[in-house]
């Protein structure tokens, strides 16, 4: 893919490129990969609902055709969107999420910290209480379901969100990977739609980077993962 280093980006008009990008392009267009930061915002999913938006104040909620619930982008938050044709690369849907997922979670190794897929909560989370162990998650049928886990008393915090839209069998939106952040607005969300779900950063759990490294290493990662 052809990376492409955004910057500080508003959300509106980004949304708004990928989505022009990928009603325009055709079976020549090369895919690309656009590495951003928002300032803050709100965005709703198709499925989100607007009582898991608590307490807005003035940040602004934008409604989005991308899959999922309510999240947050802001400073310090590393958003790749991947633009890929995936009958091109031969990569079906739930494929392509879980690479999406693998680049997340090799990207957390990198800084020595161990990611988890959790059953029934999508985006990639940490153990609170040890966020560089390598102890799996209990098994459980079907993977670890989310509420079992937190009945169980298993501490674990959101560190990446993700959320896809695949039009014409190619893909916008994107992950986003909390690097060092204001974390308040979460508490104004139920992420994922849970309740109480807490929101951690790799600054949080003692990992200290910059935007720019992270943003690179994770570039990387979806660069690998998502090739053919």
């Amino acid at each position: 893919m052809d990376m492409r280093d955004l910057g500080r980006v508003a959300y509106l008009p980004t949304w708004q490129a990928m989505r022009e990008f990928t009603a325009a392009r055709d079976a020549s267009t090369a895919d690309e990969l656009w590495l951003c930061e928002h300032d803050a915002v709100f965005t709703q999913g198709v499925a989100g609902k607007p009582d898991h938006v608590l307490d807005a104040g003035a940040i602004p909620v934008v409604q989005t055709d991308r899959g999922g619930q309510v999240t947050y982008h802001g400073p310090g938050q590393v958003v790749g969107y991947p633009l890929l044709d995936l009958r091109r690369t031969g990569i079906y849907v739930k494929e392509y999420v879980f690479r999406v997922e693998e680049a997340v979670i090799r990207t957390l190794a990198h800084f020595g910290v161990t990611g988890h897929r959790v059953g029934g909560a999508p985006g990639i989370y940490v153990r609170l209480d040890d966020p560089f162990g390598h102890a799996r998650l209990p098994e459980a049928p079907g993977g670890a379901p989310f509420d079992k886990l937190r009945e169980n008393g298993i501490p674990l915090g959101k560190i990446a969100a993700l959320g896809i839209k695949v039009s014409r069998h190619c893909t916008y939106h994107g992950v986003a990977l909390n690097v060092a952040m204001d974390l308040e607005p979460f508490r104004r969300i139920n992420p994922c739609g849970y309740a109480g779900l807490e929101t951690v950063d790799l600054s949080t759990i003692g990992v200290s980077t910059t935007w720019n490294e992270a943003a690179s290493v994770l570039g990387q990662k979806l660069n690998a993962y998502l090739a053919p």
